[in-house]
């Protein structure tokens, strides 16, 4: 793709995998490698001056291939983690210094802690390190966890939560304040545009894109066109807001802390 260097992009959600760690079968799933090299070579026409890295369900609980690929890929990035709610003071503390912002929960595939912890692991987190909690979820299922969630001190949804069915749940939460990942469009049923408009028009803060990458059991992988269909949603002004600003202020990585 030809993209136009003013596009900055802090890419908010993709994955590494990494075979010399281990990795764990979910629901009959391992996937392909694919390594920080492979994700520069497969980004190299963006103008990506950092990203976050997320744990996938096949992680687990995990940590040593994610400090690996924070030390390749350096300051700019972050990590998104799964981690039991056992873990010490002094754990957390050390993997926010080795760069990781947020604690996953994956409650569409597993192999993160379990929803009953949501509420008090989240207001751990952000009371200890200045984490936020991020939701891997079918936003059909939010509206069980509405009043959780509107109480907890920061909060993203990836993928745009995923359903046409429960984008009413969806949008309510981001009128309270929580954030959405524009991220995933192969695995959505609904039209990407007017959804980015809506969630824009909410709150111009809210949304953060990421490639995906490598689109690990989605029914179509990451394309050039999802990137040109946020501009085309957007307007190039908004678009750089939630290609770089909003995702650099959410995730705050050393290297680019002071730069928005």
């Amino acid at each position: 793709m030809n993209n136009p260097p003013r596009f900055k992009l802090f890419d908010s959600h993709f994955h590494i995998i990494d075979k010399k760690f281990p990795l764990i079968e979910n629901r009959g799933y391992l996937p392909d490698n694919f390594s920080t090299i492979d994700y520069l070579n497969k980004t190299k026409d963006y103008s990506v001056i950092g990203g976050t890295i997320v744990s996938g369900s096949f992680q687990g609980f995990d940590q040593d291939y994610l400090f690996t690929a924070l030390a390749e890929l350096g300051p700019n990035f972050v990590g998104i983690t799964q981690l039991p709610v056992t873990v010490s003071d002094a754990e957390l503390i050390h993997l926010d210094q080795t760069g990781v912002r947020g604690v996953r929960f994956n409650l569409r595939r597993g192999g993160s802690e379990e929803v009953e912890n949501l509420d008090r692991f989240s207001r751990r987190i952000y009371d200890l390190v200045g984490w936020h909690t991020e939701l891997y979820v079918d936003s059909k299922d939010l509206s069980a966890l509405h009043n959780t969630l509107i109480q907890l001190p920061r909060i993203s949804i990836d993928h745009l939560g995923l359903s046409r069915a429960g984008l009413p749940n969806l949008l309510s939460l981001i009128e309270k304040g929580i954030f959405v990942k524009a991220t995933g469009f192969g695995r959505v049923d609904f039209p990407i545009k007017p959804v980015l408009q809506e969630i824009t028009s909410i709150n111009p803060e809210a949304l953060m894109f990421g490639t995906d990458l490598p689109s690990t059991r989605a029914p179509r992988p990451y394309s050039d066109d999802d990137f040109l269909t946020v501009i085309d949603a957007l307007g190039e002004k908004l678009a750089q807001k939630v290609f770089y600003e909003n995702g650099v202020k959410f995730y705050r990585p050393k290297g680019l802390s002071n730069r928005c």
